[in-house]
C-alpha cells in the first residue's frame, strides 16, 4: 500500500499533462455550445466512460501485443516518448485546437477518443503500467477523469476564470512538460537496453 501511495504522484503528474484538460476545454465548449444542459450531460458522462473504458483495454492488451510483435518495454519506452516528443512539439508550435479538433458530428468518439485519450495518453499508461505497476496508474488515470469531468460541468466558468489567452498559455506550459517527459522516457529505455548488454 505504501508503495501505490508513493507511485500515485509519478503516475498522476504525466497522465495530467499527457490529457491537457486546457487544451480539452475550448474544443469541448466550441463543439457542445449550442446542446441543452441534458443533452450536454449525457455527451459528458459517456465520453468520460468512453475514455475509460478504452484506457482500461489498453492496459489489458497492451502486453499480449508487445508478446505476439515480440516487442520490449524498452522498445516501447523509446517509441512512445518519439510519439509524445513530436506530440509536444506540435503543442508548442501550433494552437492545440488546430492539431486536435475532430472532424464530423459531436459525441463520443470525438470527445472520449481521441480528445481526452489520445495517443500520448495511451503511450504514456503503457509506460507507467510498465514502471510503476497497474493499480497506481489506474488509480490516477481514474483521478484525471474525475477532474476532466469535473472541468467539463464547469468549462465555462474556467475559461472566463483564466481567459483564453491564460487557457493558452497553461497549455503551452503543459506541451514543455510532456516534452521532458518524453526525453525522459527515451533516456530510461536508451540506458535500460545498454545496461542489458554491456
Amino acid at each position: 500500500m505504501e508503495n501505490i501511495i508513493k507511485a500515485l504522484p509519478n503516475t498522476f503528474i504525466p497522465l495530467f499533462v499527457a490529457i491537457d484538460v486546457f487544451v480539452v476545454l475550448p474544443i469541448f465548449i466550441s463543439l457542445t455550445e449550442e446542446m441543452s444542459k441534458p443533452k450536454r450531460q449525457t455527451v459528458i458522462r459517456e465520453s468520460i466512460l468512453t475514455a475509460l473504458i478504452v484506457s482500461l483495454l489498453f492496459i489489458a492488451l497492451g502486453e499480449a501485443i508487445f508478446k505476439i510483435l515480440g516487442i520490449t518495454t524498452d522498445d516501447f519506452k523509446i517509441a512512445g516518448g518519439l510519439v509524445l516528443l513530436i506530440i509536444a512539439i506540435l503543442d508548442l508550435i501550433k494552437h492545440g485546437e488546430e492539431r486536435r479538433k475532430p472532424v464530423g458530428k459531436t459525441g463520443v468518439v470525438p470527445i472520449g477518443v481521441p480528445l481526452i485519450v489520445g495517443p500520448a495518453v495511451l503511450t504514456t499508461i503503457l509506460v507507467l503500467v510498465d514502471h510503476y505497476g497497474i493499480i497506481p496508474t489506474v488509480i490516477s488515470l481514474m483521478l484525471n477523469l474525475f477532474i476532466v469531468w469535473i472541468s467539463f460541468i464547469n468549462a465555462q466558468r474556467i475559461i472566463n476564470l483564466f481567459g483564453k489567452g491564460g487557457i493558452a498559455a497553461i497549455s503551452k506550459v503543459m506541451a514543455l512538460l510532456l516534452a521532458s517527459i518524453a526525453i525522459m522516457m527515451i533516456r530510461i529505455g536508451i540506458e535500460n537496453i545498454l545496461r542489458r548488454y554491456i
